[in-house]
C-alpha cells in the first residue's frame, strides 16, 4: 500500500491497494456481461454491438478510476474519505459515531490477501442507498484493516506493524456438532423457493411448459398411475432432505470457524465464514442488551440464535444484517451462558420467569388466529360456490382451524415480561419466538398505546424505545394496570405526572 501526505492535509492520507486493479476490471467485464452478450448477439449488423462494447468499458473505467482515486485518512477526529476522477466526492465521520467496523474477505479480497473495512455508525438514509451511513473501503491489506479497527474503535494508533494486537479472551467458539441444528433454521427452505420462482419466471418469459419438456414429461407420465398419496409422500420427503442439505451448506459456509472473543479495551469481536470471512467488531460501551430468537422449528430440537442489541447498529431495511449475531443456531443452554458473559452478568435475565398476561389476551390470539383461517376458508367457499376453485381448498383451509387455535395459544403461553435488575424482559411470538432483554438505563421514553379492541379488553401495549436494535422493543396486550406500573418502573418519574393528571380527572 502506498501514501502520500498532501499539502494541506492534517494526516496521512492512504490510497487503496493497487492490487485491487487486477480484480476490479474482470469484476466489471463479468457483470456487463448480460448487455455485452446480448447487444452483439441481438445486435449485430445494426451496430448495437458497439454500444455493449462502450457500456463494458465505461464500467471498466468507472471501476478503475475509483481504485486509482479513493483515498482515506484519520485525522482531527474525523475519518475521511474522497475519490472520482471527474464528479468529486468527499465524505468526513467523526470518531465519536463510529459504532462498527466490519472487516469482509470476500473470495475476490482473499485470492491477494485483501479485506473490505466497512466503518458503520448506525444511521441509515434512503438517500444514502444501500450502505446507509457506511463508509467502505473496499481493498485494504489485512494488516491495515487491523490497524484501523484499532485506530477506530479504541482510539489507538499502532507505531509499528510488529506491534502485538489487543489481547483477547474467547467468550464462545463454534462446535461442529451444532451443525444438527441447521435443519430447523429453515434457511434451506427460502432457497428453494427463490429457486424455484426463479426457473417458473424464467420458464414463463420463454413460454415453455412442463409438458412440452422431455424429463417432466416422462415423469409426469410415470406419476399418473401412481397414488396421489405416495406422490405427497415423496415430494415431501424429497423437499425435506433438499431443503436439509441447503441448510447444513448455508451454515458451514456462514459459520465456520466461528469466534466470539473479548478485548480489554471493552471490545466484542465476531469472527466467521468459509469462502468469505467476517470480523465484526462492537463496542460494549454501546450494548444495549441481548435478543434470543428460537422459532419453533428451533425451539423443538432445543435450539436458540444470540444477538446484540447495539447503540447505532440498527436492524431492518438498510441495516447491518447480521452484524449483531453473537452466537449462531445452538443449545439453548450455550445460549444464555453466552448471553450471560456478553452482559458480564451471573445469569441471563432472559431466563428470569415472565409476568403471565391476562386472559383477555389469550382471546384476542385466537380469535386472531382461527379469525384469519376462517375468513380465507369463506372467501374459498364463495369462489368454489360459483366453480371457480376446486370445494377441497376451503374444506383444507377449515380443516387448519384447530392447528391454527394451537398456534394462537401458543403465542400466549409464550407472551410475558418483567424487570430484573436493571433489565427490561419481554417475550413474544410463537413461530418466530424472541425473548428480549434491555437495559433500562439505554430507554428514551416510554410509550403507551392501545387500539380500540385493546380498550374493550383493558389492555395495552407498552413499548420501550431505545437507541439500538429495532429502535423500540413492544410488550403486548399487557394488562392496563399491570403495564403502567411495569412503565413506571422500566422508567421511574416518566409516566408519574400523566398518572396524577389522570387521577385528577
Amino acid at each position: 500500500m502506498s501514501t502520500e501526505t498532501l499539502p494541506d492535509a492534517g494526516g496521512q492520507w492512504h490510497r487503496l491497494d493497487r492490487r485491487m486493479l487486477l480484480i476490479r476490471p474482470v469484476l466489471d467485464v463479468v457483470k456487463s456481461l448480460p448487455v455485452l452478450i446480448g447487444t452483439v448477439i441481438l445486435g449485430r449488423g445494426n451496430g448495437w454491438e458497439w454500444f455493449g462494447l462502450g457500456v463494458t468499458a465505461l464500467t471498466v473505467f468507472v471501476g478503475v478510476s475509483h481504485v486509482l482515486t479513493s483515498r482515506y485518512r484519520i485525522a482531527d477526529g474525523q475519518v475521511e474519505w474522497t475519490t472520482g476522477l471527474l464528479l468529486r466526492k468527499h465524505r468526513a465521520i467523526p470518531l465519536d459515531r463510529v459504532r462498527t467496523v466490519d472487516v469482509t474477505s470476500e473470495p475476490k479480497h482473499r485470492l491477494f490477501s485483501l479485506s473490505a473495512v466497512r466503518i458503520g455508525t448506525g444511521r441509515h438514509s434512503p438517500a444514502q442507498g444501500a450502505n446507509g451511513d457506511q463508509l467502505v473501503l473496499d481493498a485494504v491489506s489485512r494488516t491495515e484493516a487491523d490497524r484501523l479497527r484499532t485506530v477506530l474503535l479504541h482510539r489507538k494508533e499502532i507505531t509499528t506493524e510488529a506491534e502485538a494486537p489487543p489481547p483477547e479472551q474467547v467468550v464462545a467458539e463454534v462446535d461442529r456438532r451444532w451443525v444438527r441444528y441447521a435443519p430447523f433454521t429453515l434457511s434451506g427452505l427460502a432457497v428453494v423457493g427463490a429457486i424455484f420462482a426463479a426457473v417458473w419466471h424464467f420458464a414463463h418469459q420463454l413460454d415453455i411448459a412442463p409438458e412440452n419438456v422431455g424429463p417432466l414429461r416422462d415423469l409426469m407420465d410415470d406419476l399418473a398411475d401412481t397414488a396421489v398419496w405416495l406422490i405427497v409422500v415423496v415430494a415431501a420427503v424429497a423437499l425435506l432432505v433438499v431443503v436439509s442439505l441447503l441448510s447444513v451448506g448455508g451454515y458451514v459456509l456462514s459459520f465456520w470457524n466461528f469466534k466470539l472473543t473479548r478485548e480489554t479495551e471493552g471490545t466484542l469481536h465476531v469472527r466467521r465464514g468459509l469462502i468469505t470471512t467476517r470480523s465484526v467488531s462492537i463496542e460494549e460501551e454501546r450494548l444495549r442488551g441481548v435478543e434470543v430468537k428460537d422459532p419453533l422449528p428451533l425451539r423443538i430440537a432445543g435450539g436458540a440464535r444470540l444477538t446484540a442489541i447495539v447503540g447505532g447498529l440498527r436492524e431492518g431495511k438498510g441495516g447491518d444484517k447480521g452484524g449483531g449475531l453473537l452466537l449462531p443456531p445452538a443449545p439453548v443452554g450455550r445460549v444464555h451462558e453466552v448471553a450471560a458473559e456478553v452482559l458480564r452478568e451471573n445469569f441471563d435475565p432472559a431466563t428470569v420467569p415472565l409476568n403471565r398476561h391476562p386472559r383477555r389476551a389469550l382471546t384476542r390470539r385466537l380469535t386472531r388466529a382461527a379469525g384469519g383461517v376462517l375468513i380465507l376458508a369463506a372467501a374459498l367457499f364463495g369462489l368454489a360456490w360459483i366453480d371457480f376453485l376446486p370445494s377441497w381448498m376451503w374444506q383444507v383451509a377449515l380443516g387448519l382451524v384447530p392447528l391454527a387455535a394451537l398456534v394462537g395459544w401458543d403465542r400466549y403461553r409464550n407472551l410475558g415480561h418483567a424487570i430484573v435488575g436493571r433489565y427490561l424482559v419481554s417475550r413474544s411470538g410463537s413461530l418466530a419466538r424472541t425473548t428480549v432483554a434491555i437495559r433500562r438505563e439505554g430507554l428514551t421514553g416510554v410509550v403507551v398505546s392501545r387500539s380500540f379492541f385493546q380498550r374493550r379488553a383493558g389492555l395495552i401495549t407498552v413499548t420501550a424505545p431505545i437507541a439500538a436494535g429495532k429502535g423500540g422493543y413492544r410488550v403486548v396486550d399487557v394488562g392496563e394496570s399491570a403495564g403502567l406500573a411495569m412503565a413506571e418502573q422500566a422508567a421511574p418519574g416518566l409516566l408519574t405526572p400523566f398518572l396524577r393528571r389522570e387521577v385528577q380527572r
